[in-house]
């Protein structure tokens, strides 16, 4: 008998291996004891760090390089066999040169190199890093949008500075203490109603994005809103049809600046009038298991540098979400489903 389709891959950026419990950053004199020992992950204002070009692992430097203790503004990300990992803004040395590489949803982009080391960001090389790197990336990213968005206090409007090492911080006028936000949403592939998994996809594409790039359909979730409600809202109004049957599938922190993804699948009627919401979704299809398979054949030799081949009975080139997004899991493990 079929069986309801599963994600058969973790998501990429939901790999981590780093004890991050509270307890560990809440004992600066531990911390201070194995700071000279620690490594650092650095960040750029663009948000890239460096890796070694070809590896899988982000190049971190030595804690001591940047004082005999922690500065005022590191961030302790966690523990992994014996070593403390923390966060510094950074940037490449010297006069770096530019490269071009794959980016998000495989597309090039152009990086700075120096020293043997490519300056990367999260979205377009985070599959391609080992799973303590993916975490420590993904954590460090997190906690830097969030304290850009938190320099004041929400109820009295003081400066706010960070404690318990970049997981609090507090107003200086009253005291107060926030954490990290973190804000949810459900991206949802919609498939229709033929056997069990269906032999069509939803997707969509947003005005804002290059000709030809698609997704599956995605939305915060509402004050007072339950996840399952969430779906339904949020197709409903983006693209005008009903659904049924949300199942979750798994989830995915996405900290561009502060989401973690709530992956769902549910059915559709093919036959219902795709109406796509003004401003937000430019076009609205269905799209074929086949046509999909073939998007993702395309995507590989795209990034061979080859010419991709025409889809049968679809665009010539369908771009899909690039490998760091929980979208690309979805759509993969969906494709290789028996209907």
């Amino acid at each position: 008998m079929t069986a309801p389709f599963r994600l058969d891959a973790l998501p990429t950026l939901s790999r981590s291996t780093v004890d991050r419990q509270e307890m560990l950053r809440t004992n600066p004199e531990r911390l201070a004891t194995r700071w000279p020992d620690a490594r650092v992950v650095l960040l750029d204002d663009t948000g890239r760090t460096p890796v070694a070009e070809g590896s899988d692992s982000l190049a971190t430097r030595k804690a001591q390089d940047f004082g005999p203790t922690p500065p005022p503004d590191a961030v302790f990300l966690g523990e992994w066999q014996d070593t403390d990992y923390w966060s510094l803004p950074g940037s490449p040395e010297g006069d770096p040169e530019t490269v071009r590489m794959t980016g998000s949803w495989g597309m090039v982009e152009e990086v700075p190199r120096t020293d043997g080391e490519v300056w990367v960001e999260l979205r377009g090389y985070g599959d391609l890093l080992d799973d303590t790197s993916a975490g420590l990336f993904t954590t460090a990213q997190a906690l830097r949008n969030w304290r850009r968005q938190s320099k004041f206090c929400t109820r009295c409007g003081s400066p706010t500075e960070l404690t318990q090492f970049g997981w609090a911080s507090k107003c200086t006028n009253d005291g107060r203490e926030e954490y990290p936000r973190t804000d949810a949403a459900v991206i949802c592939l919609v498939h229709d109603d033929s056997g069990v998994n269906g032999e069509h996809v939803l997707l969509a594409r947003q005005p804002i994005w290059p000709p030809m790039r698609y997704s599956v359909l995605a939305g915060f979730v509402e004050a007072g809103e339950s996840l399952e409600g969430c779906v339904e809202r949020e197709i409903k109004e983006e693209v005008g049809i009903d659904v049924t049957g949300a199942r979750y599938l798994g989830s995915q922190p996405w900290p561009f600046p502060r989401s973690i993804m709530l992956g769902f699948t549910a059915r559709g009627d093919m036959s219902a009038k795709l109406i796509p919401a003004d401003g937000e979704i430019e076009e609205a299809l269905w799209v074929s298991r086949a046509e999909v398979q073939a998007a993702f054949a395309n995507s590989q030799t795209r990034m061979e540098g080859a010419v991709p081949t025409p889809i049968a009975g679809g665009a010539a080139e369908l771009i899909l979400p690039g490998n760091s997004s929980i979208a690309r899991v979805m759509l993969e493990a969906w494709s290789r489903a028996t209907p």
